[in-house]
C-alpha cells in the first residue's frame, strides 16, 4: 500500500464529490509538511480555485473534511493559508510499517520496461583521471544505480577519447624522451606513465616556443611552428593513415592507460556495460549530414562546409562538417547516439558532462530532434560544476591537476587517521582495518560529493567530509554499524520480530522514524525523475539522525512491554536495511561494525 497512491485517490473522489470535477492525478501534487505544522502531507489548493469556485481557506476546509470523514486513516487536518496539511493515524503507519518490514525489495519501484543509458566519465587517455572526473564518475553510477531502483532497466557506457592530436603529444613525447620506459620498469600506474610524458610535451613545447621568440617570431608564430607540435601533427596523420609503427605505440600506450583507468574506477567502485572509444566512432556521422541536407535540416555553404540553422530555437549556426569533408565533434556526437540507440534502444539517454558543454548539448539535442529521431525528446544533459579544494590541502602529482588516485588514497588515509583518534579498533586485524579505512574514505568522498546539487559548483574539504558527527557519509555509516551492533544482541537474545499490534503505544520519535522511513519508495522515484542523488543523500542523513533521536530517548533492551521491544528490534532492522540500501544507490557500502 503506498501513502501517497491512496491519498490522491481520495483527493480525486473529493473533486468529484465536492466540485463534480474529475481530476487527473498527475495533476495532483503533495508535498511532505513543513516541520513548524501538524501533519505528514500537505495538499496545495491554489491551482484549483477555479473548479472549487471558492477562497483557499474554505476550498481547503471542505477537501479536508470529506477526506475525514471518507479516507482510510486520516485522522485530523489543519489549514494554513490555503495549504491543507493532513495527519494519519496510528494504525495506518503501522500497517505500512508491517509491510515494509515484509518487503525485500522495500523502496523499489515497479518494473516500468523502460531503457535508460547513462554516459558518464569519459576520460581522455593521455593523463590520468582527476578531481572532476571523481564526481562525474560517482555522479553517473550513483543516477543509474537510482534509476535501476525506480524501476528503469539502465545501462552504463563510457565513451572513451583515445585518438586525437592531444594523444598524439604523449606519443611524441615518449617516443623522443622515454627510451623504453614502462609501467613496471618505472613502477608507475600505466595512465600516470602516459601523463608523465603529456606533462613532457608541454614543457618541450613550451621551451621551443621561447626559442623561437628569441628568433624573432611573434608568439603566435612560434606556437604554430614549434617543431615538436609539428611532428605530433605529422603523427596524427601517419595514425588515421593506418602507419603500423604509429598504430603499434599507439595501442601499447593506451595498453598502459587502460590498466590504470581499470584500477583507479575498480577503487571508485564504478562499472559499465559498455565502453565506447572515439578511435571507433570519430568517423560517425557522416551520412546523417548527407540525410540532413536531404530533409532540409542542414545547408551547404559556397565553400562546401555544411552548417546547421538554429537561431529559431535561440541557438546560432553551428559547423557539422567542414569544407574538405572531414567531421567535428558535433558530428560523431551525432552518429554515436544514433549508435547507442541501436545498441540498446534506450528511450532516455542522460550524457552526464560538466557544464562547460551545456551549449555543446543544447546544440545536440536539437538537431536529433530537427532529424526526427523518436530518441531526441528523451536525450538530457546531467550538467555539473567543478569541485574546487581549500588551498594546500592536497598536493597534485603534477602541479596542476588534481589527481583522483592521490585523492582516493589521501581519503583513507583521513579516514584512518580520524578512526585511530576515535579508538575502538582493538578488534579487527590488519586487512580488516584496510578494509574499514578504504570503506570510510571512499564513503566520505562520495557522500560529500553527491550531497550537493550537481548543478553547484562545489568546495570539496577532506577533513570536514570524514567528520564521524557531521552531514557526512562516516556519520551515516557509523550509524548503521551502530544499529547493526544492536540487531547482534537482539539475536543473542533470541529478541525476533514479532507481528505488529495494533494498540502499541508509539513513542512521538519511533512516529517520526516510521514516517520518514515509509517516504523511502517516494525519494527514489523523485531522484530519479530529476536525476538527484542529493535527494538520496539528504533522505540517509535524515534517517539516520531520527534514528539516533529515536535510540537516545527510548529503551530497546529494558522495556518491560514485550510487545514494544520486539517493534523496536523491528524498526532498527529496518532503518538498517533502509540505509543500507539508500548509501548504496550511491555507491557508498555501510559496513556492519566500526
Amino acid at each position: 500500500m503506498d501513502l501517497n497512491q491512496l491519498l490522491k485517490q481520495h483527493l480525486q473522489a473529493a473533486f468529484t464529490a465536492l466540485f463534480d470535477h474529475t481530476l487527473p492525478e498527475d495533476q495532483i501534487a503533495l508535498q511532505p509538511t513543513r516541520k513548524e505544522f501538524e501533519g505528514t502531507h500537505t495538499f496545495v489548493v491554489f491551482p484549483f480555485l477555479k473548479v472549487t469556485r471558492k477562497n483557499p481557506q474554505e476550498s481547503a476546509e471542505m477537501i479536508g473534511n470529506y477526506l475525514l470523514e471518507h479516507a482510510e486513516g486520516v485522522e485530523a487536518y489543519n489549514v494554513v493559508k490555503g495549504f491543507l496539511n493532513i495527519s494519519f493515524g496510528k494504525a495506518i503507519w503501522l500497517k505500512l510499517l508491517e509491510n515494509a518490514l515484509g518487503d525485500p525489495n522495500f523502496g523499489n519501484g515497479a518494473r516500468k520496461g523502460r531503457k535508460v543509458l547513462v554516459e558518464y566519465s569519459s576520460p581522455n587517455t593521455n593523463k590520468p583521471l582527476h578531481l572532476g572526473h571523481l564526481r562525474n564518475n560517482f555522479l553517473g553510477f550513483s543516477v543509474a544505480n537510482i534509476l535501476e531502483a525506480a524501476g528503469y532497466e539502465t545501462f552504463r557506457c563510457n565513451l572513451v577519447n583515445d585518438r586525437g592530436i592531444h594523444i598524439c603529444k604523449s606519443m611524441i613525447a615518449y617516443e623522443r624522451f622515454g627510451e623504453g620506459e614502462t609501467p613496471e620498469s618505472s613502477g608507475m600506474k600505466g595512465d600516470h606513465l602516459v601523463g608523465k610524458y603529456y606533462v613532457a610535451f608541454d614543457k618541450a613545447y613550451k621551451e621551443e616556443i621561447a626559442a623561437l621568440m628569441a628568433e624573432g617570431m611573434t608568439e603566435e608564430e612560434a606556437k604554430k611552428e614549434a617543431p615538436i607540435l609539428k611532428a605530433a601533427q605529422e603523427m596524427l596523420l601517419k595514425w588515421e593513415d593506418g602507419d603500423d609503427a604509429t598504430v603499434a605505440l599507439w595501442k601499447k600506450m593506451n595498453g598502459w592507460v587502460f590498466d590504470g583507468f581499470d584500477a583507479s574506477y575498480a577503487r571508485m567502485g564504478v562499472t559499465f556495460n559498455k565502453y565506447y572509444y572515439e578511435s571507433n566512432t570519430y568517423l560517425l556521422g557522416k551520412d546523417i549530414i548527407e540525410e540532413g541536407l536531404e530533409k532540409g535540416v542542414f545547408y551547404k555553404r559556397e565553400d562546401g562546409s555544411v552548417w546547421c540553422d538554429l537561431s529559431s530555437e535561440g541557438l546560432d549556426e553551428k559547423l557539422v562538417l567542414r569544407r574538405d569533408g572531414t567531421s567535428v565533434y558535433m558530428t560523431q556526437d551525432m552518429g554515436t547516439a544514433d549508435l547507442k540507440y541501436q545498441d540498446f534502444g534506450a528511450e532516455k539517454s542522460i550524457y552526464v558532462v560538466g557544464n562547460e558543454q551545456d551549449y555543446h548539448f543544447k546544440v545536440l539535442f536539437s538537431i536529433m530532434d530537427k532529424l526526427g529521431r523518436d530518441y531526441a525528446p528523451g536525450m538530457h544533459h546531467l550538467s555539473y560544476g567543478m569541485v574546487d579544494l581549500p588551498s594546500g590541502k592536497m598536493k597534485s602529482r603534477e602541479g596542476t591537476v588534481v589527481d583522483a588516485d592521490d585523492i582516493m588514497e589521501e581519503m583513507k588515509q583521513t579516514a584512518r587517521a580520524h578512526t585511530i583518534d576515535l579508538g575502538k579498533i582493538e578488534d579487527f586485524d590488519e586487512e580488516q582495518l584496510d578494509e574499514l579505512f578504504q570503506l570510510l574514505g571512499m564513503g566520505a568522498l562520495k557522500f560529500f560529493l553527491l550531497k550537493v546539487d550537481p548543478r553547484k559548483r562545489m568546495l570539496f574539504n577532506p577533513e570536514e567530509s570524514v567528520d564521524f558527527h557531521g552531514h557526512t557519509g562516516p556519520f551515516i555509516q557509523y550509524t548503521h554499524a551502530r544499529i547493526s551492533a544492536i540487531m547482534r544482541r537482539a539475536e543473542q537474545l533470541g529478541l525476533g520480530a514479532g507481528a505488529i499490534t495494533e494498540g502499541i503505544d508509539l513513542h512521538p520519535t519511533e512516529s517520526d522514524l516510521i514516517t520518514l522511513l515509509l517516504t523511502f519508495p517516494e525519494k527514489v522515484e523523485s531522484a530519479a525523475a530529476e536525476y538527484a542523488p542529493s535527494h538520496i543523500a539528504a533522505f540517509a542523513y535524515d534517517v539516520a539522525r531520527a534514528y539516533n533521536r529515536f535510540y537516545a530517548e527510548v529503551s530497546i533492551f529494558n522495556e518491560e512491554d514485550e510487545a514494544l521491544k520486539k517493534l523496536r528490534v523491528a524498526l532498527s532492522g529496518l532503518t538498517a536495511r533502509t540505509i543500507f540500501k539508500a548509501m548504496l544507490l550511491l555507491g557508498i557500502t555501510c559496513p556492519e561494525r566500526m
